[in-house]
């Protein structure tokens, strides 16, 4: 057992020893991706709940179930070196799948944070998602691949696109570099013009770029997802929306570096709000919600006021504060020793503007300019 793994195990053994379980049953993506320690069971990438089961026990036992169509490739590609074996099951016989399944289990007390194969186990117990947010040093270096990944695929999106282009065409070559790096797109938003402006959640359109456009990628590697949005324009900015783009950079930078360990989410955002009063646009915040905790989701708590979930040591966080035609993103790990730590930043070719608050600096994404 490595590192990684000893941790999750001892983890789950007290999570099982407080509930008085023998063991849980994992078919939710980010579960399985977080056990399985990166490994991937989505087939339909529009569903939280993937195609294979992972039974772990209070004794370490990890077994996958999936039916016929799946196994095969479980067991000959995705968890090969895991030490998991893969059990299967016929995918039309759902009486043959129960059965197979109670034979696993073995009439141990199991509770399932989803699909139960017809079985009447009982739903997760609070406070397994909590689980996850602590990063190990493993997941903090496939975190930080990525992020890598994740950001140089923007910037070569970004610096494809040329006035005319449509925003199904960035979102299409955001598609194509976040594949070819190696991940997989789980949101894809594209604004252009107007539309950064007048939607906070743009999907793509058949609308063309004319002067600017804007870029947003949650891409998963690894089951850890990276978020980032980047803007990119074709004419000069005018001094209104530079004064934004400045604004909203102060802000990311004050709600990162109030984002502390130990400190909770309610006490983060209420220092998020009082840099956007300070920052001329107290109001802007209630437009959009502004990014919390992040990992094996895109976000795992969205920060409101008031919240009083704790930041935890070695947390990943992606915060998205905006002002109206203008937003900062970036996803970041936080820790008492390391500060905030930029997982998707920039590149030295790409431009930067320093967000600054409260004495604190942050060095952000700017505009990329296309003469």
């Amino acid at each position: 057992m490595n590192g990684e793994l000893d941790v999750k195990q001892r983890r789950i053994a007290e999570y099982l020893e407080r509930h008085g379980l023998d063991g849980v049953l994992l078919t939710r993506r980010d579960n399985f991706s977080w056990i399985t320690l990166g490994r991937d069971n989505h087939i339909a990438n529009n569903s939280p709940v993937g195609v294979a089961s992972i039974l772990v026990t209070k004794d370490a036992q990890r077994v996958c179930l999936a039916n016929a169509i799946e196994a095969p490739r479980f067991r000959g590609e995705e968890l090969v070196g895991t030490g998991i074996e893969t059990v299967d099951f016929p995918w039309y016989d759902r009486d043959a799948a129960k059965k197979k399944v109670a034979e696993v289990i073995g009439g141990r007390k199991i509770a399932a944070d989803s699909e139960n194969h017809g079985l009447p186990l009982p739903g997760l117990p609070g406070g397994f998602d909590e689980l996850r947010w602590s990063l190990t040093p493993a997941e903090v270096e496939r975190y930080r691949d990525g992020g890598r990944r994740a950001a140089a695929a923007m910037e070569k999106a970004c610096r494809e696109l040329r006035p005319n282009n449509s925003e199904y065409d960035a979102a299409a070559m955001l598609d194509f570099h976040i594949h070819k790096a190696g991940l997989n797109p789980l949101v894809t938003l594209v604004a252009s013009d107007e539309r950064i402006g007048n939607f906070r959640h743009p999907i793509p359109t058949e609308h063309s770029i004319r002067e600017q456009a804007m870029l947003v990628t949650c891409a998963e590697f690894g089951g850890l997802i990276s978020c980032l949005t980047r803007f990119v324009r074709f004419t000069p900015m005018s001094a209104e929306l530079k004064k934004r783009h400045e604004a909203v950079c102060n802000v990311d930078a004050a709600v990162n570096h109030a984002t502390r360990p130990g400190r909770t989410l309610g006490e983060v955002f209420a220092d998020l709000q009082r840099a956007y009063a300070a920052n001329g646009f107290p109001d802007e915040w209630k437009l959009h919600h502004q990014g919390g905790s992040c990992g094996y989701n895109p976000r795992d708590r969205v920060a409101t006021p008031g919240n009083d979930i704790k930041v935890v040591d070695h947390q990943g966080f992606a915060w998205n504060p905006s002002i109206t035609g203008a937003k900062s993103e970036d996803t970041v790990i936080v820790s008492e020793s390391g500060g905030v730590e930029v997982l998707t930043a920039h590149s030295n070719d790409w431009p930067s503007v320093m967000g600054r608050a409260d004495g604190h600096e942050l060095r952000r994404a700017d505009v990329l300019v296309i003469a």
